[in-house]
């Protein structure tokens, strides 16, 4: 059988998926930012009338994930998958999603990166012939996130200024193996990398690494270089962990010019008090839903290299000590 592998972690597709829709649903924070027309829909305030911001996530996620099928004419029964994840203990919010969706469901969980690995997967699916349609879509809060990984918001406990804002937000695609939009052309699985960092407030620096690391496999097993893409942004490194991944590829000889950005410095301004940028499951997929996926739709962007970014901790992990593991994986994106 000959294998669709090229060269260490990387999955060339012989039939790319497409892109047929996307979707994005913010809270008020991020459509404040320099994106919010971008999104599809930007929420009032943090509970959109629900008891609870646990509630207010999985209905989040359910609004992404209809919506991206809401913009084509795909009859449900002909969407064979849904992929989805999110931060929450149990992946909460997805499965609450998935049960008024009525669809074949695969939980996965990468944390920030979720929304790549999703993409990467729902891509394998349909290029192996599993699938005529997969639906992938993520959320994340930034109150959930920080009732379970930190402290309750309502707490006012203060911030380190290396810390991320957890983007509220829900990010879907639906993915095709036929008709018209940008195409994913291959993806590259990332290892789990740790060097040891265990400040649950630096996640950037803990992530940075495993971009670093899945970057370098990238360009190696393609024989690609930054100059290849118009655009190469991580999920959400933030601005301490950006400048420590490009530090670290440029020692290792990889020269990233202008291209590489990050989601969670992208999604918010200086103003908006986020210290390091953004983060959370919710930030690179609604940045890409919204932002990446317009510029490629317009041709803007021909090619883009999404590197999502996780920080594979727990609340149990973090209170016994445990360092904070990273992964990072990558999907290109065709226009």
């Amino acid at each position: 059988m000959d294998l669709k592998r090229m060269g260490n972690q990387t999955v060339v597709f012989a039939n790319p998926p497409v892109i047929l829709s996307s979707y994005s649903v913010v809270g008020p924070k991020e459509g404040q930012g320099p994106l919010g027309k971008t999104f599809s829909k930007i929420w009032k305030d943090q509970l959109h009338g629900e008891k609870s911001w646990e509630v207010a996530e999985s209905k989040m996620l359910l609004e992404a994930l209809k919506g991206a099928i809401d913009q084509v004419t795909v009859p449900l029964e002909q969407i064979d998958f849904m992929l989805a994840g999110d931060l929450l203990n149990q992946m909460i919010s997805s499965n609450f999603a998935a049960r008024q969706m009525a669809l074949p469901l695969i939980g996965i969980y990468g944390a920030c990166s979720t929304m790549a690995l999703g993409m990467a997967l729902g891509s394998m699916l349909l290029d192996g012939g599993f699938a005529r349609h997969v639906l992938v879509g993520v959320s994340s809060h930034h109150d959930t996130a920080e009732r379970q990984f930190r402290s309750p918001s309502e707490q006012g406990t203060q911030r380190a200024m290396s810390a991320q804002w957890t983007v509220t937000g829900a990010g879907s695609v639906l993915l095709g193996r036929s008709g018209t939009g940008p195409r994913i052309t291959s993806a590259t699985i990332g290892r789990v990398i740790d060097y040891a960092e265990k400040n649950v407030n630096n996640m950037g620096s803990a992530m940075a690494p495993a971009v670093a690391d899945t970057v370098i496999n990238h360009f190696h097993d393609l024989q690609r270089k930054s100059a290849d893409y118009d655009l190469i942004a991580s999920g959400d490194l933030g601005a301490v962990g950006l400048a420590l991944a490009t530090e670290v590829l440029k020692r290792s000889g990889v020269d990233m010019g202008t291209k590489f950005t990050d989601c969670g410095i992208k999604i918010f301004d200086a103003s908006q008090d986020v210290h390091a940028g953004g983060s959370g499951c919710g930030c690179s997929a609604v940045v890409f839903a919204g932002d990446i996926m317009q510029r490629l739709k317009t041709g803007e962007l021909k090619r883009v290299l999404l590197v999502g970014s996780g920080a594979l901790h727990s609340p149990t992990s973090a209170l016994q000590g445990e360092s904070i593991p990273g992964i990072g994986h990558g999907v290109v994106i065709e226009s």
